[in-house]
């Protein structure tokens, strides 16, 4: 999938030096969930490539943002489930030298459009910090909206954090490329 010279596609071996790359930077993991290493590796790298390859197609929607030829990044839903089976939660991270270009809103919306085509998930979420204006943003313009804050809901380097809650339906209607 291609839109912008922004495309999505499954992970190959050979990313995990450029995925390594984009996970080794500070600024990036302080907008992640814990439990990444850091200094983030090739071999970090290769052992998650290896996991999302061997990971179910039904439950787990995860792909390498290529811009310009190269992997700038990571996108990725994954099925919640029991009774939240049908939904799925959006995670993402961009290489810092790509923020602000537009390129993980149309990753946000090329991701969304594979998933609601290939699998019966009606809601697609996603729960940035508060603080983290420009992923709050890249979710506004990829169509989702806003449901609210979870107040204190996460800890993040010593710091309690507020969350924002964001959601896209299947029967939302698409967004214009921006």
């Amino acid at each position: 999938m291609n839109t912008y010279n922004v495309s999505i596609r499954k992970w190959e071996m050979t990313d995990a030096k450029d995925l390594a790359k984009a996970l080794c930077n500070i600024k990036v993991l302080d907008n992640l969930r814990d439990g990444l290493p850091f200094p983030y590796t090739e071999k970090d790298a290769l052992d998650y490539i290896l996991a999302m390859r061997a990971a179910n197609p039904n439950d787990t929607f995860a792909f390498a943002i290529v811009y310009d030829d190269k992997v700038v990044g990571s996108i990725g839903a994954f099925r919640k489930d029991n009774i939240h089976s049908k939904t799925a939660e959006l995670g993402y991270y961009l290489a810092e030298e790509y923020w602000g270009k537009g390129i993980m809103t149309q990753a946000v919306k090329l991701v969304c459009s594979f998933v609601f085509a290939n699998s019966d998930i009606i809601r697609i979420f996603s729960e940035p910090f508060a603080r983290n204006t420009g992923s709050c943003r890249v979710l506004e313009k990829a169509g989702f909206t806003f449901e609210g804050v979870m107040r204190s809901n996460a800890v993040k380097n010593g710091v309690v954090e507020d969350m924002k809650l964001y959601s896209r339906l299947r029967s939302d209607k698409p967004t214009q490329n921006k």
